[in-house]
This record gives structure tokens, sequence and C-alpha cells, in this order.
């Protein structure tokens, strides 16, 4: 008569259906602290001046809080900051999107160099590069005389803001989607052209419907950027009232002027749109997330 067989007598299966161990080895008590500490800092650092300017924007009431919109600075400020990021942002999407495409997808030399100057912005100051742009295009830069010459005016006027926000705002597209199109590989993209499918047509069919949440995220992140950006641009702005003035800019010159409620109140715009953007992109995680993980497995 055979001996009955135990799970004892596989002990490599056993164990395989054993739930692991946790790796977690601190105290309840050290896991709370750390909790307690992140929420103070995010509610010091985070929250607190989120509320202080709105409630500072709504300290004399919503007449004088609506007020502060109806000025014509505040018009053109308005105006001006939307047309910066309606211009900046289509240019970093195609520079991105082309860049990443050529680093993930190809092989190059200069490639390395290639990442390390679309990561410049981010270790160069703002007032720098926008410097840069004074000595480069200013009336007394090197291509200065030449601009005078042909009644070109790049600094203290909209093109040198473009510009600037441009340089400041291209790398998040191109950060973006340079790992997602890494781990997604190259072989759909070579199945595509094995079959006959064009160069366009295979990033236009299978690249690009892979990357399309990483994208949005990417455009998201850089017109918040774009709309918010105050080194560089007022640098190069000359601080013309009505003319050269952003959102942020705006909102210095109302502040040095003692014009609180009007100062909060612009900033307060800004804080929304940047509420705004975090809520899109939360929106999009929960609703597509199943879309989001699928794509981070190619």
């Amino acid at each position: 008569m055979s001996e009955a067989i135990t799970p004892s007598d596989f002990p490599v299966a056993d164990a395989g259906l054993r739930p692991p161990a946790s790796v977690v080895t601190e105290k309840g008590w050290v896991r709370a602290l750390l909790i307690a500490v992140a929420i103070i800092f995010l509610a010091l650092f985070l929250v607190l001046p989120l509320v202080t300017v709105f409630v500072q924007a709504f300290a004399k009431g919503l007449q004088a809080y609506l007020a502060a919109f109806a000025e014509p600075d505040a018009h053109a400020a308005i105006r001006l900051t939307l047309v910066t990021a309606a211009i900046a942002v289509p240019f970093n999407l195609v520079f991105g999107v082309a860049a990443a495409w050529a680093i993930a997808k190809f092989q190059f030399w200069g490639r390395d160099l290639l990442v390390t100057l679309i990561d410049l912005p981010f270790s160069v100051s703002p007032v720098v590069s926008g410097l840069i742009y004074v000595l480069v295009f200013g009336s007394q830069g090197i291509l200065g005389p030449w601009l005078l010459a042909h009644d070109v005016q790049i600094i203290f006027a909209v093109p040198g803001i473009v510009l600037a926000t441009i340089f400041v705002t291209f790398p998040f597209v191109a950060r973006q989607l340079i790992p997602l199109m890494q781990e997604q590989g190259t072989a759909e993209e070579e199945a595509a052209l094995t079959l006959g499918a064009s160069g366009w047509h295979a990033f236009r069919t299978v690249t690009l419907p892979n990357i399309r949440w990483g994208l949005l995220y990417a455009v998201l992140l850089c017109n918040a950027r774009a709309m918010g950006e105050f080194g560089a641009v007022s640098v190069v702005s000359g601080h013309i009232r009505g003319l050269t003035n952003t959102l942020p800019l705006h909102v210095e010159i109302l502040y040095n002027e003692y014009n609180f409620v009007a100062a909060f109140a612009v900033a307060s715009l800004l804080a929304g749109l940047a509420l705004v953007t975090l809520v899109i992109k939360s929106v999009l995680e929960w609703r597509y997330a199943g879309d989001l993980a699928a794509s981070a497995r190619h």
C-alpha cells in the first residue's frame, strides 16, 4: 500500500505558495513618524501657501477680486502668457518627440551629447539663460547690430519672451518620452517596416499610439511651466506694462506697488492653472490606468 503524499514532500512548491515575507522591518511608530513628517512638510510648503494665495485674493471680497482682472494691463498679461505658451508648447512638442524618437530608437554619433544638451536647462538658472539671450540678441550683443540694422527687435519684445520660454521648457517633453520609448524598444516598429510600412506610417500607427499618454503628461507639464516661467522672461522682457509683462511679471509689479489684493488675485489664476493641470493628470491616470500600464509593458 502506497504512502500518502503530503505537502511537506514538495518543499519548493509549498514555499512558492506561501505569501512572501514582508521586507518592511521598521516598527509601526517609525512608519507613522515618517508619514507624519511627509504630511507636515506638504502642509507647510504646499497646501498652506496655496490656501494663503486664495485667502489673500478674496480678502476684500469678490468684487475686488474681479476688478484685478478688469484692468487693461491684466488683459495684456493674460493674452501674452497664452500666446507665449501657444508658441512654446507646440515647438517643444515637435522637438521633444523628434529628439526622443532619435535617442530611443537609433544609435548615432553624438547621441550622449544630445541627451546632455537636453538636460542643460535643468542645470542652468533661468536668469542666466535669459542673460545669455540678452548677450546674443541685445543691442550690444553679438547679433545686436545686425538686428538693429534690419529693424528686428528680439530683446524687450515678444520674440525674446518666446525664445526664453522655449529654452527653459524644452526638456519636459523629451525627458518624459525618452525612457518610455527606450522601454518599449524597436520590435513593433521593425515588424511594421518588415510588413511594408513606411517610416512615417510606422511612427503614426505604432510609435505615436504607444506614447500618447506620456506625451499628454509632458504637454501638460510643459504648458504649466511655460505659463509660470519668471526668471528668464523677467530678464528679456524689459517689464513694459501692457506689452511685455506676462502673468508672473504682472504679479511682481502689483506686489511691488503694494496692491496686494490684485497681486494675489492674479497669482490665484496661476495657482488655479497649476491645480487644473494636476487634476487633469490625475483624472487621466485614473481613467486610462489600463492603457497606461499596457503602454509601459510594450
